[in-house]
């Protein structure tokens, strides 16, 4: 983080030296906006790395994409984040990895599991946990009719084995066949796993290898991550901490409104930001909305200091 401010000090000297040397000549101002629009890039960026503090944000991530009540119309809807998503991967140059995905019959998807590695891939990502509302003309229903669908979207940081240990004998190890659309078989062997934590009850799958082997190592992975998730959150209980993130996430309120009926308008109820442009936002241009967040978090984060001081 010092060489950015050091590179920001000397730009804004250069400026200043240049507004007092030539501002009466022809073009200058021109000049003097884009060595000023330069800086406003600079504090810009060191303001976003200065978001990422806690050890976490650094992290590889696991999310998850799982469809509200609704049949259909909900599955859909968790089809068209799980894009949305891979789309904002793909803008950041992010690596990722589905491990389990598991198509709905008719349209859309039961469930979905991504690993996301990148520069600060949980630090941005978990401004995006919690359950997203569609409001819009469905196309699943004859009658043309106004529908609500939710989506809950869950982030977790990649933990290494070293920081959750899990007891053998806590585990519950399931095989079965991967299945596809239409009932098509992935793969004859039952090469799909499902772990259950019986302490917590935590239940995880992944079935996107073809092999078992593979599919119980992604399954760990995953289990690692949540249960890492679950001591944090029983940790913060005991200190009375992160009480707002605990609203966020409770199902049934909803941190992002996406309205394509009878308006066009994605708005996030966290921090009010919104915009129009609901296509962009559907394929992946999520930014505005991550980082108005972690400001907004931050700020509170702040201010609780402050009192506490």
């Amino acid at each position: 983080m010092i060489e950015p401010v050091i590179q920001l000090q000397k730009d804004m000297t250069e400026a200043s030296e240049f507004k007092e040397l030539f501002s009466s000549e022809d073009g200058a101002e021109a000049e003097i906006n884009l060595r000023l629009d330069k800086i406003q890039k600079e504090i810009d960026e060191i303001e976003k790395k200065g978001m990422f503090q806690n050890p976490e944000d650094t992290k590889s991530t696991i999310l998850t994409v799982h469809p509200g009540a609704g049949g259909t119309e909900s599955c859909d809807w968790a089809s068209m984040l799980f894009r949305m998503y891979l789309m904002y991967f793909e803008r950041k140059g992010f690596g990722y990895r589905v491990l389990d995905l598991e198509p709905n019959e008719e349209a859309g998807i039961k469930d979905a599991v991504v690993e996301v590695t990148g520069e600060n891939a949980y630090g941005l990502l978990k401004a995006e946990t919690g359950v997203h509302r569609l409001v819009r003309v469905s196309p699943f229903d004859a009658n043309k009719r106004r529908h609500t669908s939710f989506t809950a979207v869950f982030v977790y940081p990649e933990v290494e084995d070293i920081e959750v240990k899990v007891d053998p004998n806590d585990l519950k190890i399931d095989t079965f066949r991967a299945g596809g659309h239409g009932g098509q078989g992935v793969n004859k062997i039952a090469s799909a796993v499902r772990i259950t934590h019986i302490p917590t009850g935590i239940v995880v799958s992944c079935q996107n290898e073809r092999s078992q082997f593979q599919n119980k190592q992604n399954a760990m992975k995953v289990l690692r991550a949540r249960l890492y998730n679950h001591y944090q959150k029983e940790k913060d209980k005991e200190l009375e901490k992160l009480e707002a993130t605990k609203t966020d996430i409770a199902w049934g309120h909803q941190i992002r409104s996406y309205v394509l009926f009878p308006y066009q308008m994605v708005k996030d109820h966290r921090t009010g930001y919104e915009t129009g442009d609901v296509n962009g936002v559907l394929d992946g241009d999520l930014d505005n909305f991550i980082y108005a967040y972690l400001t907004s978090a931050k700020g509170k984060g702040q201010n609780s200091k402050s009192k506490s001081n």
